[in-house]
């Protein structure tokens, strides 16, 4: 359940701006800001698969692939090793962004679509070098849109033009039937059958779809996303609202499910209810982080009320610091 609440502005004077001025103005902030730190053998967002061996990490049960096992430093040193490899030069780069109903709701500098818009700028930007392909799933209301893998900075933007573009929930004609909430998990599985090489995969997203009542329970999207990660390095681009953590005492609201329509009034007044809400929300926020740590993607939070450009920044210095310190607990080891 969250507020109905009119997005707020993208920044300043952002939102006004038409489609193609705002994507002038995102892929300015993309290769000012972001460029010099993220570029270098793809290693910038994550060290990604390849061909190229770059030497041996010790391994992670369920994380890793047992073909990957470097049996030769496994013997030598008693503990089990997987190979690392540099990413290759040509990247093939899958994106799933959802733009379901959940995904209109902001009461900061950004709504979560546009925060979605951004994220999704800056991968494609950052990845957009000589022979490199982008292909994307969009979810939306009315369901799956497809493009195709392919190179080139015309083919990012479009991209781009039909996420912006892509229907709300007030768009469709009230005098018929609004269509099914589109399916996470059916979306991932889509990826999975169109992604045959092995590459990076992308999944921005609230994550808030088949979540279950209990927290110890999987969620419905898990299993699809661990089958993707066993073949692609996956990165999972977690969008949240500051108002979807915590209510503010503003007296008489009421809260919107933005995918069923369900309404309820709630007095924010009361104090041990907003204390109930905010326990209940790190609770659901902490159950996606653990669903997506044992799934083996990469979880970058971003936040609606927060620099995303920053938060950006520091995932890469942690994923680098990441990728560095085994190689330095090895001595060498190659």
């Amino acid at each position: 359940m969250r507020r109905r609440t009119p997005p707020a502005p993208a920044g300043p004077g952002l939102a006004d701006l038409a489609g193609d001025q705002r994507l002038r103005r995102l892929e300015l902030t993309v290769t000012r800001r972001l460029d010099g730190l993220l570029q270098g053998q793809h290693r910038g967002l994550l060290p990604g698969p390849g061909s190229e061996i770059a030497g041996s990490r010790e391994y992670r049960p369920g994380e890793d692939e047992v073909r990957r096992m470097d049996w030769a430093v496994t013997a030598r040193t008693t503990v089990p090793h997987v190979r690392e490899v540099d990413a290759d030069r040509e990247l093939s780069t899958w994106l799933l962004v959802d733009a379901s109903p959940s995904m209109e709701f902001g009461t900061a500098e950004l709504d979560k679509r546009e925060l979605s818009v951004a994220a999704v700028a800056a991968i494609g930007f950052l990845t957009a070098g000589t022979g490199n392909r982008l292909g994307a799933q969009l979810l939306t209301s009315t369901g799956l849109r497809r493009f195709p893998a392919r190179s080139g900075r015309t083919h990012l933007l479009g991209v781009l033009r039909a996420l912006l573009a892509a229907p709300r929930t007030g768009d469709h004609d009230e005098r018929t039937e609004p269509p099914d909430p589109p399916d996470l998990a059916e979306a991932l599985a889509a990826v999975q059958r169109v992604a045959t090489r092995r590459g990076l995969a992308v999944v921005v997203s609230d994550f808030l779809d088949g979540l279950p009542e209990h927290h110890d329970e999987p969620t419905a999207w898990e299993p699809a996303l661990r089958r993707l990660a066993a073949r692609h390095q996956v990165l999972a681009v977690e969008i949240t609202d500051p108002r979807e953590l915590e209510l503010p005492d503003v007296g008489l609201i009421t809260l919107v499910c933005p995918e069923t329509g369900r309404r309820r009034e709630v007095w924010t007044g009361d104090e041990a209810l907003r204390r109930r809400y905010a326990s209940a929300a790190a609770a659901q926020r902490e159950q996606v982080r653990r669903a997506l740590r044992r799934s083996g993607a990469t979880h970058l939070p971003l936040r609606t009320d927060r620099d995303w450009t920053a938060d950006v920044v520091r995932h890469v210095h942690a994923q680098r610091r990441l990728a560095a310190a085994p190689a330095a607990a090895r001595g060498g080891v190659a």
